[in-house]
């Protein structure tokens, strides 16, 4: 048990360390990442004729951003590492035929994570803001007139935090990229005989019902998203 321990906790220094290592990387570069991942916001109001700026609404919030911003990226840069050493601390226990059957998916789920990554920032995250933003309100030429004084019109239009857009976009790619993790989940219980395509299909109505809470709790209150995040994950189930 003393030894177990021990290699667990070198295999789990090393990955914070390949963690700590990214993380610095990626919080040196921060402002390129955080540009890139404004793109699609910036997109949707470039064709809505409006300037692309958000704001800091306290002295700090710059700092947690770019905090932010290297966690995540960290994450992504060590996690072959971090995958490496959970699998050099869990293969000495499997037989052949099981490092045979396990390995597989070991390489693919950050592989379907990536996908479900790349879909939520390519297709999903637009489509979201472009929703989002039909909600502004903008004033008509000229003054309106109130109990015969002159006002100007109403005008409310999108002037977003830093803080918040990040924490929606992070919430949009960690949700997908998650979800597409659904297939190596279930074909990984299959081979180890828990599931099966029968039954699976046996519990298709419940699935669409768990699919769609799933994508009520994960996705911001709008049926854009929603709908993309069931129709996505029910194709992964069916397939």
């Amino acid at each position: 048990l003393i030894e177990h321990l021990a290699e667990l906790r070198t295999r789990l220094i090393r990955s914070v360390i390949a963690f700590l290592i990214g993380m610095i990387i990626c919080f040196t570069v921060a402002t390129p990442i955080f540009n890139f991942l404004t793109d699609p916001l910036c997109q949707v109001l470039s064709d809505r004729g409006q300037d692309c700026d958000l704001i800091f609404i306290s002295p700090q919030e710059g700092f947690f951003v770019a905090i932010k911003v290297s966690l995540l990226g960290g994450l992504m840069l060590s996690f072959p590492v971090i995958a490496h050493q959970m699998w050099r601390f869990v293969a000495p226990g499997l037989y052949k035929n099981e490092k045979g059957a396990f390995l597989p998916f070991l390489v693919a789920s950050p592989v379907m994570f990536l996908l479900g990554a790349s879909f939520a920032f390519s297709v999903v995250t637009p489509l979201a803001y472009d929703f989002f933003l039909g909600f502004q309100q903008f004033g008509a030429e000229g003054e309106a007139v109130v109990d015969g004084a002159t006002s100007a019109p109403l005008s409310v239009v999108f002037q977003g935090s830093a803080q918040e857009y990040l924490n929606l976009t992070i919430k949009f790619i960690v949700a997908f990229g998650l979800c597409f993790q659904l297939p190596v989940l279930l074909t990984l219980m299959g081979k180890a005989g828990l599931v099966s395509a029968e039954g699976l299909g046996a519990m298709r109505k419940y699935a669409v019902v768990g699919i769609l809470v799933l994508a009520a709790i994960v996705t911001p209150p709008d049926v854009i998203t929603q709908i993309i995040l069931f129709v996505v994950v029910y194709g992964l189930y069916a397939i």
